[in-house]
C-alpha cells in the first residue's frame, strides 16, 4: 500500500539547489534510511514529507487520512510539564482535555464541575479510547506519567518524544538522528521498538550499526537527486562505489570529446561551413550539458599534527575514588595508560565518563587516590557541547585566530586552503558559526582541534551529525595516529573500528577494563546497570504486573569459580611484564634504526638482516602479550 509519493520535486535556497526533480515512493512496512553529506537537505526533505514546508515545484501526494509521527532532532523542552502532558500533545484536541482531566483526578481537592464538563467533552469525541492509548504507550516505554520533564536526562526526554510520536498510531514515522543523546542500552531498546512498528519509517541516522539493523532500503540524497538502494548499508556501499566509477569514466570520456570539439571550433572558417552546422549545434549542446553538471562534493582531508612523543606512561591512577555527595561514581579504580593506547569509554548517560576524563587530564581533583601524569603531554580535547567554537565569529575567524595561516604538521597552510580540506566552500567560510548545521559545526571543531600539536587526543562524542564518509575518514586518521586516544562515543561501529580496549562503567562506582571494542565487550558478558529510576518507572506504569523481587529476595548471581595457577605458571606470569618491557624497548630501538634514511644506504645483506631482526622482535612481543593475556584471563575472579 502506497502511503506517500513525491514527484519531480524542486527546492532551492538562493543558488543552492537541494532537490532537483527528486522522486520518492514510500510503501507500508518499509524502513527507509536517508543518507547523504551534511548540508545536502536531508532534514529539509523530512519537513517536506511532514508538510511543514512546501516545495518550489512538483507534487506531494499523501494517502487519504495519512497520519505522520515526527521525532525531531531537537529534544523536547524540559519545561514544568509532566510526561503525561508531553505525550498527550501527540493528540492535539483530545490530548489537551485528557491532560487537564488527568491533573484534576490527581488533585487533592478537584473542581467537580470542571471535571464533569471535561468528562462530557471527552465522551463526545470518544476520548477515553485515546486515554487508554496514552496509558499503553507509557507502560510499553516504561515512563511514569507524573514525572516532571525537567527531571529527565536527554536520553529519557528522547524516549518521551518517541512516545509522543507513537501515541497517534501514525502510518508513517519520521526520525531525524534518533540515536543522538541516547546511551547504548537505550539505542538497543529503540531498535526493538522500530523493528516491531507496523507502519513505515523514514529515518536519518549516521549510526551505521543502527542503520544496518533497521533499514530495508537506503535512500541517498546526492546533488539534488534521490537514489534508492534495496538491502543493507553494505550493499548500498558496493553499488554506490560502482556507480561513482561508471560516472567518473563517462565524465572523462565526455570531457575528452568536448576538448576535441573545442579545438576543432577554434580552427576558424572551415568549422563554420554550412555542412558543419550540425556539429556546431552539437558542441553548443555539449557546452550546456557540461555547465549543468553538478560535481560531487570532494572528500574531507583530515590530518592531525602529532607533536612530540610522550613518555611511555601517559597517566597512572591508583586507588582512585570520586564522589558526588555520598555517592561514589568511581570507587577504588586503578589503571596505567601507556603511549599508543586507544581507550573507549562505555556507560550510561551521567555514569561518570566525562568526570573520569577530566581527572585523567588533570582538570579535576579526585576525592581519594593518586593521579600521576606523564611527560611531554600535549592534549587536544574535542568537546561534544562545542564550547570551543565562538558562534558569532565566522568559520574563518574561529580557525585563523587573528592570522591568515595555520601550522599543521610543521607546514604553514593558508586558512582558506586548510578549511577546504574540511569541505568548507569560500562562501561558507565567511558565514558565522551559528548558521552552520550540526555536522558542519563538528567538522569545524575538528579543523580547529587538528591545528594544535597533540600527542593525546580526547574526543567526547565526535561522531554526532558527521556524514558517513567523514566518519570513515576520521576512523582512518585515528588508526594512523601514533599518540594516545581517549574516546567517549555511543557509535558502536566507530568504537569497534578505533579502540583497542574499553572502560565500562558498570554501576556502584565500578569501572572495569575490557580488551577490544564494543562487540568484544558484549562477547565477554559486559552489561550496563539499569537507569536509576527505571525500576520505579515500571512499577508506576505497570501496576498489574507482579512486583520484581527486591535485591534481598532475588536469587544470587552465580559466582565465577576462581582458578589458582600452579607455582610454575605463576612464576611465568610474574616474569612476563619484564619480558614485555624488554621486547618493547628492543622493537622501539630497531624501528628508530630502520626509520633513518641512511639505514638503506648500507649493504643489502646488512639491511635484510636488521629488518628480519625487527620482524622477529615484533612477533616475539605479540606472542608474549598473548601469553600474558591468557594467564591473566585464567586468574580472573581470584
Amino acid at each position: 500500500m502506497t502511503l506517500l509519493r513525491l514527484e519531480q520535486l524542486q527546492l532551492a535556497y538562493g543558488t543552492h539547489v537541494l532537490l532537483d526533480n527528486a522522486d520518492l515512493t514510500i510503501e507500508k512496512g518499509e524502513r527507509l534510511a536517508l543518507v547523504g553529506r551534511n548540508g545536502t537537505g536531508k532534514s529539509t526533505l523530512l519537513k517536506l514529507v511532514d508538510g511543514e514546508i512546501q516545495p518550489d515545484d512538483g507534487l506531494i501526494w499523501r494517502a487519504p487520512g495519512l497520519k505522520i509521527g515526527v521525532l525531531a532532532q531537537e529534544l523536547p523542552e524540559s519545561s514544568g510539564m509532566t510526561i503525561f502532558d508531553m505525550v498527550a500533545q501527540g493528540l492535539p484536541e483530545a490530548g489537551e482535555l485528557l491532560s487537564e482531566y488527568h491533573h484534576l483526578i490527581t488533585d487533592a481537592d478537584p473542581d467537580m464541575d470542571r471535571m464533569a464538563t471535561l468528562q462530557t467533552r471527552i465522551e463526545a469525541i470518544d476520548g477515553w479510547l485515546f486515554h487508554q492509548r496514552i496509558d499503553i504507550i507509557l507502560t510499553r516505554l516504561g515512563l511514569p506519567p507524573d514525572a516532571e520533564m525537567n527531571a529527565l536526562s536527554g536520553g529519557w526526554r528522547r524516549r518521551v518524544a518517541l512516545a509522543r510520536a507513537l501515541v497517534a498510531e501514525p502510518d508513517l514515522l519520521l526520525l531525524d538522528e534518533p540515536t543522538n543523546h541516547l546511551d547504548l542500552d537505550t539505542i538497543a531498546w529503540l531498535e526493538e521498538q522500530l523493528l516491531a512498528f507496523r507502519g513505515a519509517v523514514l529515518l536519518i541516522t549516521h549510526d551505521r550499526a543502527f542503520l544496518s539493523k533497521l533499514a530495508t532500503h537506503v535512500l541517498e540524497l546526492d546533488r539534488g537527486k534521490l537514489g534508492r538502494y534495496p538491502g543493507s548499508y553494505a550493499v548500498y556501499q558496493e553499488r554506490k562505489q560502482h556507480e561513482l566509477e561508471v560516472e567518473a569514466r563517462e565524465n572523462a570520456e565526455f570531457d575528452k570529446k568536448l576538448a576535441q570539439e573545442e579545438a576543432w571550433i577554434r580552427q576558424g572558417v572551415k568549422a563554420r561551413r554550412t555542412r558543419n552546422e550540425g556539429r556546431v549545434r552539437a558542441l553548443e549542446q555539449m557546452r550546456a550539458d557540461r555547465g549543468q553538471r553538478r560535481e560531487r562534493q570532494g572528500t574531507a582531508n583530515l590530518n592531525v599534527d602529532r607533536g612530540e612523543r610522550t613518555g611511555k606512561r601517559v597517566v597512572e591512577l591508583k586507588h582512585l575514588t570520586h564522589r558526588f555527595g555520598d555517592e561514589a561514581i568511581i570507587d577504588d579504580f586503578n589503571i596505567e595508560i601507556q603511549r599508543g593506547d586507544r581507550i573507549g569509554f562505555l556507560g550510561r548517560n551521567g555514569a561518570g565518563k566525562t568526570t573520569l576524563l577530566k581527572i585523567l587530564l588533570g582538570e579535576l581533583e579526585p576525592t581519594e587516590g593518586s593521579v600521576k601524569l606523564g611527560t611531554n603531554l600535549n592534549v587536544a580535547y574535542f568537546d561534544q557541547l562545542r564550547a570551543g567554537l565562538e558562534l558569532e565569529k565566522t568559520v574563518y575567524d574561529n580557525v585563523a585566530q587573528g592570522s591568515d595561516h595555520v601550522s599543521v604538521g610543521g607546514k604553514d597552510r593558508h586558512v582558506m586552503s586548510y578549511l577546504q580540506d574540511f569541505l568548507f566552500t569560500p562562501e561558507r567560510v565567511r558565514q558565522p558559526v551559528r548558521a552552520l548545521s550540526g555536522g558542519e559545526s563538528n567538522r569545524l571543531l575538528l579543523a580547529k582541534l587538528f591545528t594544535q600539536p597533540a600527542n593525546v587526543l580526547v574526543l567526547d562524542e565526535p561522531t554526532n551529525d558527521l556524514d558517513m564518509e567523514t566518519l570513515e575518514l576520521l576512523e582512518e586518521l585515528l588508526l594512523d595516529f601514533d599518540g594516545t586516544l581517549l574516546l567517549v562515543s555511543h557509535d558502536r561501529t566507530f568504537m569497534d573500528n578505533v579502540v583497542t580496549s574499553v572502560l565500562a562503567f558498570e554501576g556502584e562506582g565500578q569501572v572495569r577494563e575490557y580488551v577490544g571494542g564494543y562487540t568484544d565487550w558484549v562477547r565477554q558478558g559486559g552489561t550496563l546497570p539499569p537507569a536509576p529510576w527505571e525500576g520505579a518507572a515500571r512499577q508506576q506504569t505497570e501496576p498489574t504486573r507482579e512486583a520484581a523481587p527486591t535485591p534481598a529476595e532475588a536469587p544470587a548471581a552465580p559466582v565465577k569459580k576462581s582458578v589458582k595457577l600452579s607455582y610454575k605458571l605463576q612464576r611465568e606470569l610474574n616474569s612476563l611484564p619484564a619480558d614485555i618491557e624488554r621486547l618493547e624497548q628492543q622493537v622501539e630501538t630497531l624501528e628508530a634504526t630502520t626509520g633513518d634514511p641512511a639505514f638503506y644506504q648500507q649493504p643489502a645483506d646488512t639491511v635484510t638482516a636488521r629488518l628480519k631482526e625487527l620482524d622477529d622482535a615484533q612477533q616475539a612481543l605479540e606472542a608474549v602479550m598473548e601469553r600474558w593475556m591468557e594467564l591473566e584471563a585464567m586468574t580472573e575472579g581470584q
